[in-house]
Order: C-alpha cells, then structure tokens, then sequence
C-alpha cells in the first residue's frame, strides 16, 4: 500500500516548556505533526525526546506552552487525561506489558475498558493484530514466554488497538538484542506505510531516514534543527547536529 501523503495538522506543540527541580528539561519546543506524517526525534540521551513524548501523552504535566490534538487544547488543566490517551497510542522502549495476562488480553484490555468494545469483538480484532504483527498462534502466552522483540510487538499491537490518532514511539528497539530490533521496525514501518500519524523517538538513524517525513534534533532541551531526513541527516546545518551523528557513525549505529 503506497503511504498517504501528509496532510491537515493533528498534532501540535507549542512553546512546551519542562523542568524537574533546577533542570530544565524541555526549553520552548515547537513542533507540528500532519495526518499521515512520521515525526522522528533524535539527539542524545537527556536531550528530552522521552519527556516530550510524555508531556503529550499527558503523563508529566507541563510547565508553560500548550499542546493541541485536533485544534483541542489537550493541556488545559480542565481537560480529562484519560480522554485524551484514548485518543492516543504510546509505546514504551520497556514494553510496559501485564505479565500475569496473556499477549490478546494485553491487547484488548484498552479496547474493552477505555473504549467500551465487547469482548468477542475485541478479541477477534486483538487476534487479527497479533496475526498482523507475525505473532498468531501466541495469543495465549505471557510475556515471560515471548521474546523480547515479541513482547514489543504486542505493545504495538495494544496501542494500535485503540485506533490512535498519533501513536507515540519512545525507542522501542532501545532494549532489544541486535538481532531482534529488525522485527520490530518492519511493524512500525508497516503502520508507516498504512498512513499512521507518529512521533518516533529513535536512535536508529538508517530506520529515521527510511521511515520519516520529517527529522528533529533535540539538543538540551531544544529543537535544533528539523527538517526532511535528506537534510537533516545527511547535510545538517547546526555543528551540534554534525557532531552527534559523528558520533552516531562511529558507534556504528548511523
């Protein structure tokens, strides 16, 4: 299926600013995300690409700025979180799953719970995604027996689950083996390739400049540079951009 080209905005950041104690984590980011459109955000650890994704998803609240869903002010104190996470899907890099359930019931509890699904519906659709995501017949397995690349498979399964408008991706491949990261960024990719929205934190720079439309170099706290994946990555403008994937490429991850 050929991508559907971006179009209206469905995310938005504005001005987000964070701190925790002294640190300031966050400094004024700005960033739009169109329908269909793959964000990536590089740039080091503590750079603040996982505490963006989580002012958005709500689960660190902000200290200045706004972020809008749909043209709907999302931080406003008055606004329900939980309503606004139905609206969005976050995967995390430490998968996140209930081990005491199986790998369908992790999928379908969003759906059943947030979503109100009955439970035959939900888990005929929680079985066609695992099928989707190459794990059917392991609908019955806790997380203890799926692999590591599994487990992460099923998380993005649960998240896609609740039909997201934008799905949130913290370094999903951060705490996988080498030889199981490849797994996990073809399910991405195919969900790329279906037209979902997405904001992906990464650190695998071949996988950002294949799958993204747009590329954001965060560098302490701040937006550095943005751009297409063409420029960004190779004929960056900011030396701090120059220098990290110096850096990148001699670590053999560029």
């Amino acid at each position: 299926m050929s991508p559907a080209a971006p179009g209206k905005p469905v995310l938005e950041v504005r001005g987000v600013s964070k701190a925790f104690g002294e640190r300031e984590v966050l400094r004024g980011i700005d960033l739009t995300v169109r329908e269909h459109e793959a964000v990536a955000l590089i740039g080091a650890s503590g750079s603040g690409k996982s505490t963006l994704l989580r002012c958005i998803d709500l689960l660190a609240e902000i200290d200045d700025g706004d972020v809008f869903l749909d043209g709907e002010v999302i931080t406003d104190p008055a606004v329900e979180p939980v309503s606004v996470r139905r609206r969005l899907g976050l995967v995390f890099q430490a998968y996140n799953l209930f081990p005491h359930m199986t790998a369908l019931e992790n999928v379908v509890l969003g759906e059943r719970r947030a979503h109100g699904a009955p439970k035959a519906e939900a888990e005929d659709r929680g079985r066609a995604l695992l099928a989707r995501f190459g794990l059917a017949g392991r609908e019955d397995d806790r997380p203890d027996n799926l692999s590591g690349g599994q487990q992460q498979r099923v998380a993005i399964a649960r998240a896609f689950a609740g039909r997201p408008r934008v799905l949130l991706l913290d370094e999903v491949t951060s705490a996988l083996d080498p030889e199981l990261v490849g797994e996990v960024l073809a399910a991405v990719r195919d969900l790329k390739d279906e037209g979902m929205t997405m904001v992906i934190a990464t650190h695998e720079m071949s996988f950002a400049r294949e799958v993204a439309d747009q590329v954001a170099f965060l560098h302490e706290g701040r937006i550095l540079e943005q751009g297409p994946p063409s420029e960004v990555l190779v004929s960056p403008r900011a030396e701090e951009t120059r220098r990290f994937l110096k850096r990148l490429l001699e670590a053999g991850r560029a």
